[in-house]
């Protein structure tokens, strides 16, 4: 039997977010499916040793800077050939675009599932999953996505780059957007706060843009160079085996929260821009707010009101 499950929301996130209801209906029908996922998902980089996913088929539209193959009424057309090759016996459309409905049923799928059309709108990210396979397909899915790694590949990576004697923190200090990136100095309060308790080791974890860049080349030309580790330049496949084995990990709401919580790290979210959903949804998350809010959401432009006092209390909690 072949299975494509078409989630094409951006972002490694939401590809994150996605990844228990994938594996649901993988081990509901007791096979190996297919995903159709956007390019800027990454989800190669991090899915790879995922038993449940045969193959991810890249979804070619909608990019921010560029024309896709697949956008467009033509593009459309492209994806139906593409999708035919397969001759998929189930698709499942986790959105409620009819423009998906379409393609499935041109490609020649034999069973469509999907959203209710037409009800984006207010559309929850995770309950609209859940109903969605609890009402198709009787099972109920947890919210608590994992990434999976070589074994040998984690161990490896401890031997040459982690000592047992120190806290081993990873600190994910980039964000997509300036709005969500904390600023430098009150990780340099946080660390500050380590330091006088543990004896620390961080692992920086960021993007490349110049924001980001600007954040970690400040933390770098300060006292705490001399125990921080510089992942930004490494592809993210080769970043997980580090965060794997990091004690705990504080990071904005970027993809690095996602893929912490997901390998399993106690993960402190520091949420300031974004609805708290998204630091939260796993057990392994611990959202930290700003000072003086009740909620985030977006445009809460909280940034510089995260308490750094705030991050360390809660990190001595998990710790002990």
């Amino acid at each position: 039997m072949k299975i494509l499950i078409v989630q094409n929301r951006m972002g490694i996130g939401d590809m994150i977010i996605f990844l228990p209801f994938i594996e649901g209906i993988a081990e509901k029908f007791n096979t190996q499916v297919y995903i159709l996922a956007k390019e800027n998902s990454q989800a190669s980089e991090y899915l790879k040793n995922n038993k449940y996913i045969k193959h991810i088929i890249i979804l070619d539209r909608d990019n921010k800077n560029k024309k896709g193959k697949h956008d467009g009424f033509i593009g459309s057309i492209r994806l139906i050939k593409n999708l035919k090759i397969y001759n998929f016996d189930k698709v499942f459309i986790f959105n409620s675009s009819l423009r998906y409905n379409l393609i499935a049923r041109f490609s020649s799928a034999k069973k469509i599932y999907q959203y209710p059309l037409f009800k984006k709108k207010n559309q929850h990210i995770i309950h609209a999953a859940q109903d969605f396979l609890q009402d198709k397909l009787n099972i109920k899915v947890d919210s608590n996505p994992n990434i999976f790694l070589d074994d040998q590949i984690v161990k490896n990576n401890r031997q040459e780059n982690f000592s047992n004697d120190h806290k081993n923190i990873l600190l994910g200090i980039g964000g997509s957007g300036e709005t969500k990136r904390v600023p430098a100095e009150i990780f340099l309060k946080f660390m500050e706060l380590c330091e006088k308790n543990y004896k620390c080791k961080f692992f920086l974890a960021t993007g490349n843009s110049e924001g980001e860049k600007e954040i970690l080349d400040k933390i770098l030309n300060t006292k705490f160079k001399s125990i921080c580790i510089r992942l930004d330049h490494l592809k993210i496949s080769q970043t997980l085996p580090f965060i794997k084995n990091c004690d705990i990990s504080i990071c904005n709401d970027s993809s690095f929260s996602h893929l912490s919580a997901a390998l399993g790290l106690q993960t402190i979210v520091l949420m300031v821009d974004t609805p708290l959903l998204y630091g939260s949804y796993s057990p392994k998350m611990f959202p930290i707010i700003p000072e003086g809010v009740n909620n985030v959401g977006h445009d809460t432009l909280g940034k510089e009101k995260i308490n750094p006092n705030d991050i360390f209390k809660k990190l001595k909690s998990i710790l002990h």
